[in-house]
Parts: C-alpha cells; structure tokens; sequence
C-alpha cells in the first residue's frame, strides 16, 4: 500500500460568502512532488494555511503524515516545513547564525544544530557566504537559506508557496533544480504552490489545476492531456513533395496514401490539403508517417510536431471553467 504523506478529504473554507476552496479531495504520496497550479486568488494560499493548522477548516478533513491538523497542528508543524513567498530573517545575523538559530527554537542541541546548519548550507550553495550577514544576500540567496531553514528540523513534508517570486530565470532554474535534488536524496514529499505553469512542468510528478476554490483536475501532465484531448495529445503536420524524376519509382496515389495515414495505429483523423496534412494521434507517430511517405514515392518539405503541454491544458480548462460559469449567470 502506498504510504500519503497528505490527505485532504472535502475541505471547505468560507470567509462570509465567498468560498474560497470548495469541496477540496486530494492525496499526495510520500516522496511526490506535486504540484498546485493556480491563479493568483484560486485558493492555494488558503488551503495551505489549513494544511499547517494556521487557519480553521469549515468542514472536511485534512491529514498530515496521518495526523490531523485540526486537532495536533503543532505535532504537524513538527513534521512539515513551510516556505512562504517571502521570508524573513535577522538581518544582522549571519546565514549560519540564522539556521542555527532557528534549529535551537525547533530543540535540536546546539551542537547537533551547528553541524546540521553547515551541512545543509553546503547542499543549498551558500558555505561560501555563511558568515556573511543575511541584509548583504541576494533575492536568490535569501530564498535558497529559506530552504535551508525549512530543511534544518529534517522535515517529512515540504509546502512551497509562490517560492520563485522575484528570482531572475538563472535563479529560477538553479533553485527548481535544489528542489528536485532535495527531495530525491532525501525522500521529502514537496507541495509546491505556484501560478507559473512552466515551473510546475518542469519538476512536478502530478498537477492539480485549482481555479475559484476547485480542484479541475489532477494527475500527471500526460493523463491530463489523455482526459482534456480525448487522448489525442499530438498534432503532426507536414509538407509532401514530388520526388526528382530520376529517383521516382513506384508512386501510389496521394489519397492511397492518407488512407494508409489514418490506417497507422494510434492515429485518429488525418487531413490534406494541397499537399500539406496534419495528423492527430494519441502517440508520437511522426517516424511511422514520414517512412510510410517515402515509401509511397514521395518526399518531405516540412515535419513538425506539437504535443499538448501544462499550458494548452491548463488554459482548456480555465476556458471550459468559465464557460460553465457563464451558463450558469
């Protein structure tokens, strides 16, 4: 049986009348890296601060390493360590007396916390400026010693809200990067909360897409594609051309041709127009159309491909959500 570090059962939160997430079910396995993708205001924040024990549950039920948050919150922030978009620090204080700072209000001995502290600055990158006070640091550097103070108490679970914001792409890239190593040497189950699609493709096992409080849909990219795409997840177009007459030999006829096109397996429609196709299938069939047209005698100006990614399906969704919404005004 597969071991949930998270377990989210119809979790509700209403603050008056709006509802900020509605009807929330969600399970997470241990050592995932789940990703909860949403726009700003979708309720992801809100849900966080429930699964910490930080804000009251309306109804539902939410566990956290099969505790429940409502009732042990503390043993929970024992176990989970939580990244906000912003963190702070005393600024007069170096990198290293930060961490070990925080690991003595987490009980860790002072011995054990100043080697603790060495060794995750040196898995972060930051041995080199740990004696350097945290107002000299970087967005980045600040950011990578707020991983760093998550990790000091050895946690279980990791929540990163919005954990990215204000980086530049190198940052970005190195930080995705620390995260994904982390969590793979270390077994840690990562919530990562963000509104940025691509850094959610990037190092994410399973998507949530959460819009207006809704869980749309969950799973990993290429299942969701499957659910949104009727499973037809790739698009292939192309050019044929006439071969040169000295190369021709036997060539079949161009609707022959097609027709053994859509006769490819996985193949569900292809179209020609003025020797141009395009070809929707639920696999990558771009080598069995290109060997099937050369050998009906012909050639290829042009091959492309284009599968369905985090964005195409994020936005269906969106766009599907809104409609619903407009039906119903």
């Amino acid at each position: 049986m597969v071991e949930k570090s998270i377990e989210i059962v119809g979790l509700t939160k209403k603050y008056g009348d709006h509802v900020a997430v509605d009807n929330l079910s969600l399970s997470i396995e241990k050592g995932e890296i789940f990703g909860l993708l949403g726009p700003n205001g979708a309720g992801k924040s809100t849900t966080i601060l429930m699964l910490l024990g930080l804000t009251d549950v309306d109804s539902g039920s939410v566990k956290v390493c099969g505790i429940d948050t409502t009732r042990y919150p503390l043993e929970v922030k024992r176990r989970v360590g939580y990244l906000p978009e912003d963190v702070g620090f005393y600024n007069d204080y170096s990198g290293l007396q930060n961490l070990i700072y925080i690991a003595r209000l987490n009980n860790i001995p002072i011995e054990s916390a100043k080697k603790a502290a060495l060794e995750i600055l040196s898995e972060v990158g930051l041995s080199d400026v740990k004696d350097k006070k945290v107002i000299s640091y970087s967005r980045g550097m600040r950011q990578r010693l707020g991983l760093a103070d998550v990790l000091i108490k050895n946690p279980d679970v990791i929540i990163l809200d919005e954990p990215t914001l204000g980086l530049d792409p190198e940052g970005v890239k190195n930080f995705l990067q620390l995260i994904v190593r982390l969590s793979r040497k270390k077994g840690i189950t990562v919530l990562f909360s963000s509104h940025h699609l691509h850094q959610i493709q990037q190092v994410c096992d399973r998507v949530g897409l959460f819009v207006k409080g809704k869980l749309l849909a969950e799973g990993k990219i290429s299942s969701l594609a499957e659910q949104l795409f009727s499973k037809n997840t790739f698009t292939i177009e192309g050019a044929i051309t006439s071969m040169p007459k000295d190369l021709e030999e036997v060539v079949i006829p161009i609707n022959e041709v097609v027709k053994k096109m859509n006769q490819l397996d996985g193949v569900a429609e292809v179209g020609l127009s003025d020797k141009r196709f395009v070809a929707v299938s639920e696999k990558d069939v771009t080598a069995e159309l290109s060997r099937l047209i050369v050998k009906s005698g012909y050639g290829l100006n042009h091959l492309s491909k284009k599968e369905y990614g985090l964005d195409d399906i994020y936005h269906q969704y969106f766009q599907e959500e809104k409609k619903h919404d407009q039906k119903n005004v």
